[in-house]
């Protein structure tokens, strides 16, 4: 089953339904304030645990209409796997269902699925062939853990490109998708958050080395760690995620409302 299965409670299960709401909501700011987002499109969703095996799987996500900066823990919307929204006020972008429900249903290990197109990741995906090169030491972790759609070359508008994207993600955890931006999934918010942060930090590195028209430095590909685990078993991905929440308690505290 996609979703996480526990034993708890009602309140538990609200407890912890409302802590995932304030990590996506944040994750919605970060990505807001780095410039990520694609004005009110790009969408980011999360499984929510299922208290009971034979509860159905739900997920949250951004409803239809709004900038990330405007997003906070309440407005998020509670969506089926078949588009349905069950809570919440909004509608679920007919793009944002193909992606992300059909991700969720396909690749159990997804429970957070970022889309988004933050800048440098976005230029790599317009060159005839996108790639991140093995020249920073990121790139000794993540390039294993990417795979470059070349196929999809026009806006995701049924199932089966859904079912495409879901099934060319299977062992990995971020897609550049040509000529068009980025998918990064993660069992949890902090692992596809600091994933995504990491990556398009790397392509920044990149991009900038490039446009200097030298040759890029090459790692030995005995380096490369070959490592397509939850990311945060090998980084402080919830520790940077905590340190960004922080922040805004400070300067934006209503994400948490």
């Amino acid at each position: 089953m996609v979703a996480l299965v526990n034993t708890l409670t009602s309140t538990e299960a609200e407890q912890e339904e409302w802590r995932l709401r304030c990590d996506m909501a944040a994750v919605f700011r970060i990505a807001a304030r780095l410039g990520w987002n694609e004005q009110i499109g790009n969408h980011n969703s999360l499984m929510l645990p299922q208290a009971r095996p034979d509860d159905p799987p739900l997920f949250l996500i951004n409803p239809r209409g709004y900038l990330f900066q405007e997003l906070t823990a309440s407005s998020l919307i509670v969506c089926g796997l078949d588009g349905k929204v069950l809570r919440g006020t909004g509608e679920l972008r007919k793009v944002a269902f193909h992606i992300h429900a059909r991700i969720h249903l396909r690749r159990p290990e997804a429970a957070c699925v970022m889309h988004v197109h933050p800048q440098y990741l976005t230029a790599i995906s317009l060159l005839e062939k996108p790639e991140l090169a093995l020249s920073h030491h990121n790139n000794l972790i993540l390039n294993d853990r990417l795979v470059v759609d070349l196929e999809g070359d026009q806006p995701v508008g049924d199932n089966q490109e859904g079912d495409r994207i879901a099934d060319l993600m299977e062992g990995k955890s971020i897609m550049l998708m040509g000529s068009h931006g980025v998918t990064i999934v993660g069992p949890t918010v902090a692992d596809a958050f600091d994933e995504l942060f990491i990556a398009e930090r790397t392509a920044m590195y990149q991009v900038t080395a490039m446009s200097t028209g030298q040759p890029l430095r090459k790692l030995p590909e005995q380096l490369r760690r070959r490592w397509n685990g939850p990311w945060g078993e090998k980084v402080d991905a919830r520790l940077h995620l905590d340190a960004w929440r922080r922040v805004l308690d400070r300067e934006e505290p209503d994400y948490a409302t």
